[in-house]
């Protein structure tokens, strides 16, 4: 009777499906998984409010995206930068809701229409909250706005700063805005920049030929 049930337990065993996660890139010693693709791509999409796709022209854009967070985990690590807290996770998810939802029960039918849990969006918040930290302090201190500059852009868009911005008009009026503009501006192309050094750099293989 023993030797029957250890039969029947390993014959269960044998008959259940196995779900077989398939690696989709190398980029050294880093790997991107399938699941890593089709998650980055459900929560992404959830977060930006666009329709549901799943199709291999989202799986490209999600995989190249994954690709460059490759690059700035390691980046963080090494230079031990800061992740973003709990609460400022907390605080971005409740912003989400309140912007995008009437009631909760919205926002879950919504996350179960998606098929993404919770715990995947609040990574995933906390994730990009720590990369816009990481670019503000590792890409800030390289920027220089100049008045020039500054005049500039305050000539080219004066009117619609004065729409964004009640009660100001003149340039020392709105300086500080305008220089908080183009150092926004400038922070995000030296990130880019670098980036781009980081692709050109790796050893990226493409296991799944489709996401090149």
């Amino acid at each position: 009777m023993r030797r029957l049930i250890t039969v029947m337990l390993v014959s269960a065993s044998l008959a259940s499906p196995v779900i077989i996660d398939r690696i989709a890139i190398v980029i050294g010693k880093s790997i991107i998984k399938d699941s890593d693709i089709e998650r980055d791509l459900r929560v992404t999409e959830f977060m930006n409010g666009d329709p549901l796709d799943v199709g291999n022209a989202a799986r490209k854009k999600a995989a190249s995206r994954l690709i460059d967070q490759v690059f700035i985990r390691r980046e963080i690590e090494v230079g031990d930068y800061p992740n973003a807290t709990f609460k400022q996770t907390d605080e971005q998810l409740d912003q989400l809701k309140r912007r995008r939802f009437k009631t909760q029960a919205a926002f879950e039918q919504a996350m179960r229409q998606y098929g993404i849990p919770e715990l995947d969006l609040r990574t995933q918040l906390q994730w990009q909250l720590t990369i816009l930290s990481f670019i503000d302090i590792r890409f800030k201190p390289a920027v220089l706005v100049t008045d020039e500059e500054i005049e500039k852009y305050y000539n080219d868009h004066a009117a619609a700063l004065r729409r964004q911005h009640p009660g100001k008009s003149s340039l020392d009026e709105l300086r500080e805005e305008i220089r908080n503009i183009l150092a926004g501006e400038k922070e995000n192309q030296e990130f880019f920049k670098w980036l781009d050094d980081q692709r050109k750099e790796a050893a990226i293989q493409y296991v799944e030929a489709s996401l090149r």
